[in-house]
């Protein structure tokens, strides 16, 4: 061998008192160390860091390994605010809703907790995008629909809507996407409802009816998909034609407003005038007939009194022939003015002389102006 020769003897040179490579080595020998003997000393020290020994460090490894699984367990407490609910899942699958306090399932991996806000309203906006002072950019291949006379109508709507609380547990396993499908839904509804109308009713009258028959159409659908939502309301923010053609659209509808203005200020005279005018001919209807009534009246009575008198005329007749002349004459000269001449005084000249008072009467009083032929 090479290191043969050396005087140190063997490859690790000049040996100890013991020899060998470990500085020492069993007495009389040179043999190493024994293996079991460096095991036994790791022990000791592996015993040392463990308390109570070997049997000790078993029990002490099982109270550890319990600490950590009540730990685990511990975090499995959950708590569920007044606008959520908490939706439990045991390995994936739903095993029931929980309301607001306090609650507790299983932790991860094994348990799972979903809390969805139930009482917040999201809003959607479609054909358009906010921007920081209210309506942003426009979104044309949303906003343009086709209406039922053929036209094109620009239309911007918002979709508020919420989670049920009844159904959050839908809302979170049957939605991947909510937003995305609210708004496809909402979007093809509007297009089926504004397919059905002409254009000048959608820009006029019709809004608040398009508005609620898409936000039923909305609701009924999702609730067919099983989404666990509420579609709140649905507000219609713009509604115009489009751009290019959108000054001629306004003039038509400024003269369709005028000539219904017109049609309203006409409805409005006749209104007022036609029932004028048929109390003003019933009022002379009436008044005809009480005419007819009064006449018809006067001449049975005229004609009774007649008969009555013609009745005591055949019983008497100078007498009623006396009374009638008198009568007459009664009607005659009781307005004039009459002159009395005593026939009977013979001595006289068959007048009596009377002072006109009648006739002075009757001379204008003019004031400070004398009347001809007075004296001064």
């Amino acid at each position: 061998m090479p290191w043969s020769n050396q005087s140190g003897g063997g490859p690790w040179g000049q040996r100890g008192p013991g020899g060998g490579p470990w500085g020492s080595g069993p007495s009389g020998g040179g043999a190493p160390p024994d293996l079991e003997e460096i095991l036994r000393r790791s022990q000791d020290r592996l015993r040392n860091i463990i308390p109570g020994g070997g049997g000790m460090g078993r029990k002490g490894l099982a109270v550890i390994v319990l600490a950590a699984l009540l730990l685990w367990l511990a975090t499995g407490f959950y708590t569920v605010r007044p606008n959520e609910v908490g939706i439990n899942m045991i390995f994936g699958r739903y095993t029931g809703s929980t309301g607001e306090g306090l609650r507790y399932n299983f932790p991860y991996p094994i348990g799972r907790v979903e809390k969805p806000d139930v009482r917040q309203r999201r809003t959607i906006p479609i054909g358009y995008r906010p921007g920081a002072q209210g309506r942003g950019r426009d979104v044309l291949e949303e906003s343009l629909m086709l209406t039922g006379d053929e036209n094109i109508v620009d239309i911007d709507f918002d979709v508020q809507w919420s989670v049920s609380p009844a159904r959050a547990q839908d809302f979170v396993f049957n939605l991947q996407n909510p937003e995305g499908t609210i708004k496809s839904v909402a979007e093809s509804a509007m297009r089926e409802v504004v397919g059905r109308r002409q254009i000048q009713n959608i820009l006029t009258t019709e809004q608040a009816s398009i508005a609620a028959e898409v936000k039923d159409i909305v609701q009924s659908t999702l609730d067919a998909y099983g989404a666990g939502v509420i579609v709140e309301v649905v507000q219609m923010i713009a509604v115009q034609p489009p751009a290019q053609v959108r000054e001629a659209f306004f003039d038509v509808n400024a003269a369709q407003q005028d000539a219904e203005r017109v049609q309203n200020e006409a409805r409005t005279y006749a209104s007022q005038v036609v029932p004028r005018a048929r109390g003003e001919a019933a009022q002379r209807l009436q008044q005809a007939e009480a005419y007819r009534e009064q006449v018809v009246a006067e001449a049975t009575g005229q004609a009774a009194r007649f008969n009555q008198v013609y009745e005591e005329y055949r019983k008497a007749p100078a007498v009623i022939r006396e009374r009638m002349f008198i009568e007459t004459m009664e009607r005659v000269l009781g307005g004039m003015d009459k002159i009395i001449i005593d026939q009977g005084n013979g001595a006289g000249q068959g007048v009596v002389p009377y002072l006109p008072l009648n006739e002075l009467q009757r001379r204008p009083q003019t004031g400070g102006q004398p009347q001809q032929g007075a004296v001064r």
